[in-house]
């Protein structure tokens, strides 16, 4: 290249960068921090203690500490509710940036903003916003071209950008555009199927997913309340957790865990209560197929007349080489029943549960500020969470487990788990359940209750649990158990007299139910014909010597593990009774050599191959996949095992017979979750290891006491330990 032409080039990327990036000037810091009182205290764990005179205060100061620790996330997820992701991160993120418009997201907020937030809520976003802004404006090196200035409209439509991921829209999606492969197919079509779902934000505990136990004192053995706070998120990404306290002098005094974006702690607790939350899976997205005017494209027949679609135009700017960038333009379409796509094989509509509410940030705001149970179940009653089990306790002794769930009005004479008519009112619903209805526990007599991933339906200790008949099968509720709620039930239910100690050491519980699918696996392995070839009979000894354990030196869990990994996958939701014998035979003796050839031997030690590997850190771990102790990871080609997502942020609290509250706490890496330099990026990760828990500091002496530094958002840019 001339030098005229990188001097060109370099005149052009100036220009760029000029119209993209937002003038930072030097008094743009002070003049976006003024007017905020808030100081950061950060613990000897690195985790921000966040203290305000007002709650908007305490908010710029969360957005400053999360920046200084995962800036690079934020941005991300500020271009992602943008619309803007594929400008970042090229083709995988073209599937976020259509979604964004087909579900007309920005429409929503702009119009709801000002009506459905009180001044309160949006006055939390439009300081948390502020915080992220000044991080900004202090560090241009680190913001992304294109990012902007972020406003609360910005924070709010985070939220309603992760709901209909959080119900599997993104799913529907990729479906629709992956099936079926037809000559009309484009290339944007195959580029946005690859994309649906590339880094959203998942369910709590997608996958693997999250535990939630709480004691009362009716169970105890002194009288205390306790509660296991334990979501199974991804160990790195946007919905990695986060530890955070925050506490201002208007009565806001909150600790537990976040998402990059959010102003508000999602699961956690304060002086008084605490909650977690689990994922359900109740049915709350439908397809609708329309019926086209064959002599008009854009109208559809409903209720025996012709509609008009509503049509758009969605741009989707991709980066695809170094500075180089394309705009797609892509087809948006709006019907009676929510948006709608065209596909060669016809025009489909989709509607979710949650549509159009954009009050989410608000409901967990109230739920953090709640003194009692009876605020924290008027905040709850909000029902801006289309789903989420919620687990609570509290220093009176009171525990819940509530099914909250935005579960359609529907029909009853369609089947609602297919394609629906799109030519009908009777398939539009528009009421929910109301929330006295849903499934929940209150307070039994049993003094525990639980939530794995698990059937509603099995709580606690009957005749204390909901019944299955009173509510109909198009709500889809779910009727399945996890190896964790198996576990959970069998502990929790066969001790009446539970301790602190007890209550931790059952949450790291490492054994699989005699009628979890990992049983029945390995029944199945074990009922094979007997096999001549030396190895799969040694592997076969080794199994049936297994114990059902996964602790660190156990030497059966590795071939276990390995196994159910291999015949299990892409079968995670179907019963072991319905895999083929050819492929149990199959996966076995593949899995029998894969560990015997990477480690020597098929009877290794668990924490040899269950590794937990952070830049420099490489730790042996316990647990697997579906214990209480939950830790899954991804096979590598060494036949070791990654650690990716399960246990990561830990929080059990007490509150003892008086009702004085206590806490501990672990993060699988540390509080620095993406800044390799600091020392917090795994510092913690020994301790994880160990299933030890850290304290956790709420009180200002205590946070003192084992204080690392305390400074006001930018006044100190020294370089982070």
């Amino acid at each position: 290249m001339s030098t005229s032409t990188r001097r060109f080039a370099a005149l052009v990327a100036a220009l760029m960068l000029a119209f993209l990036v937002p003038a930072r000037g030097p008094f743009a810091a002070a003049d976006i921090s003024s007017g905020y009182d808030v100081r950061i205290l950060r613990d000897r764990w690195g985790v921000p203690h966040v203290f305000g005179t007002k709650d908007t205060d305490a908010a710029f100061g969360l957005a400053y500490a999360h920046a200084e620790d995962d800036f690079k996330t934020m941005q991300l997820v500020m271009m992602a509710v943008g619309g803007r992701l594929a400008s970042v991160l090229g083709p995988k993120g073209a599937g976020n940036d259509y979604l964004v418009n087909l579900i007309r997201l920005w429409d929503t907020v702009n119009a709801r903003y000002e009506i459905d937030l009180d001044p309160r809520t949006r006055a939390l976003c439009e300081a948390y916003a502020g915080g992220v802004n000044h991080y900004a404006a202090l560090h241009p090196r680190e913001t992304v071209p294109g990012l902007g200035r972020v406003t609360g409209k910005h924070i709010v439509a985070g939220f309603v950008h992760k709901m209909p991921l959080m119900v599997g829209v993104d799913v529907v999606l990729k479906e629709l555009f992956e099936k079926p492969k037809t000559a009309a197919t484009r290339p944007i079509d195959s580029m946005l199927a690859a994309s649906f779902g590339h880094d959203a934000p998942s369910r709590f505990g997608t996958g693997v997913g999250s535990n939630a136990i709480a004691v009362s004192p009716r169970r105890s053995a002194g009288g205390e309340t306790m509660l296991a706070i334990n979501s199974h998120q991804p160990w790195e990404g946007p919905v990695t957790w986060y530890e955070a306290h925050v506490r201002s002098g208007e009565g806001w005094n909150m600790t537990g865990g976040l998402f990059p974006g959010s102003p508000v702690v999602f699961h956690g607790h304060n002086e008084n209560l605490g909650w977690a939350h689990t994922n359900n899976y109740p049915d709350l997205v439908d397809v609708y197929e329309l019926d086209i005017n064959p002599d008009n494209p854009n109208q559809y027949r409903y209720d025996g007349a012709w509609r008009e679609l509503e049509v758009r135009e969605a741009p989707i700017r991709v980066k695809l080489l170094g500075p180089l960038r394309w705009t797609f333009k892509e087809e948006v379409l709006w019907s009676v029943y929510g948006p709608a796509i065209r596909r060669p094989h016809g025009v489909f509509a989709v509607r979710y549960a949650g549509m159009g509410d954009i009050r989410q940030v608000e409901q967990w705001y109230r739920m953090n500020r709640a003194r009692n149970m009876s605020e924290w179940e008027d905040a709850l009653r909000m029902a801006t969470l289309p789903m989420f089990n919620c687990t609570y306790a509290d220093r009176e002794g009171n525990i819940l487990y509530h099914y909250q769930a935005l579960l359609p009005l529907r029909d009853e004479g369609y089947d609602w788990s297919k394609r629906l008519p799109g030519d009908t009112s009777k398939t539009l619903w528009t009421g929910y359940l109301p929330y006295g209805r849903l499934p929940r526990v209150k307070n039994p007599a049993s003094g525990f209750v639980q939530n794995c991933n698990n059937t509603p339906f099995r709580a606690t200790l009957d005749p204390e649990n909901p019944r299955a008949e009173d509510y109909p099968k198009s709500f889809g509720i779910e009727l399945r158990m996890t190896n964790r709620a198996l576990r959970a039930l069998e502990l929790f239910g066969s001790d009446d007299s539970i301790t602190p100690e007890e209550f931790y050491r059952y949450k790291y519980d490492m054994a699989y139910s005699k009628e979890s699918k990992m049983a029945k696996l390995v029944a199945r392995i074990l009922a094979l014909p007997p096999s001549d070839d030396p190895a799969i009979k040694n592997a076969r000894d080794v199994l049936a010597r297994w114990d059902l354990r996964v602790d660190p030196a156990n030497t059966g869990a590795a071939l276990a593990v390995t196994c159910h990994t291999i015949i299990m996958k892409g079968r995670e939701r179907a019963e072991v009774a319905d895999v083929p014998e050819r492929a149990i035979a199959d996966g076995f003796a593949k899995a029998a050599k894969l560990v015997k050839n990477a480690h020597g031997r098929v009877d290794v030690p668990w924490s040899s191959v269950n590794r937990l590997i952070r830049g420099t850190t490489d730790i042996g771990l316990g647990g697997g996949p579906d214990v209480l102790h939950d830790v899954t990871g991804d096979l590598m080609k060494d036949g070791r095992f990654r650690g990716k997502v399960g246990d990561s942020y830990v929080l059990l609290v007490t509150w003892d017979r008086n009702g004085k509250p206590s806490s501990r706490s672990i993060h699988q890496y540390g509080s620095a979750t993406l800044d390799a330099a600091s020392k917090h990026y795994a510092d913690q990760s020994p301790l994880f290891a160990r299933r030890e828990l850290k304290p956790v500091w709420r009180d200002e002496s205590e946070i003192r006491a084992n204080l690392e530094r305390e400074y006001r958002p930018g006044e100190e840019m020294a370089q982070r330990p």
